[in-house]
């Protein structure tokens, strides 16, 4: 196991992967990581839906691909792709954001994705967040619920990728004390 911040450093959005299956106890350990991810008054507004057989797959990744805009042609080549979608928070959440104004399910489906890449990374993993898709067709490939919401995909696969080096604001760009 990686220490921590070896293990952010090492985390990368991949888009091209080997034709390699990845093995249950590997995806196990990540779907257990992003069980245990945490969520505004513990309400979990998720479902994860592992789409593992070949023809969906590909319906999938039409679905996340772009001819227009030349974007995400690669999602083919992941063997698995988990689909996020937001159900309804709990109670309290609900409450909570409607007075604060924020809409908790999409901070805690971003938390969750962090746990899922940062876990795939840690198995040995590569994988990319993809937040652009045709919503419906997603829907109608894997028979989500018209009134769900499709938020990401995230492909997990084993990587053809070398790593690339961070390019990332500095500390000081990013980070004040006591004031803006």
């Amino acid at each position: 196991m990686m220490k921590f911040l070896d293990l952010v450093q090492t985390r990368q959005s991949d888009r091209a992967y080997l034709d390699k299956p990845v093995e249950t106890d590997k995806l196990d350990r990540i779907l257990e990581a992003a069980r245990l991810a945490p969520s505004a008054c513990n309400a979990q507004p998720w479902k994860l839906i592992v789409v593992t057989d070949p023809e969906k797959r590909m319906q999938i990744a039409d679905a996340t691909a772009s001819k227009l805009l030349s974007m995400n042609h690669f999602t083919k080549q992941a063997p698995i792709q988990l689909v996020l979608v937001e159900e309804n928070a709990n109670f309290t959440s609900s409450v909570g954001g409607w007075a604060t104004n924020k809409h908790y399910p999409h901070i805690d489906l971003g938390i969750i994705a962090s746990h899922v890449t940062l876990a795939a990374t840690d198995e040995g993993l590569g994988s990319c967040i993809i937040g652009w898709c045709d919503e419906k067709k997603v829907q109608n490939a894997l028979e989500i619920p018209k009134n769900k919401r499709v938020m990401l995909v995230i492909l997990l696969g084993y990587s053809s990728q070398s790593k690339r080096e961070k390019k990332r604001k500095t500390i000081a760009e990013i980070v004040s004390y006591n004031k803006y």
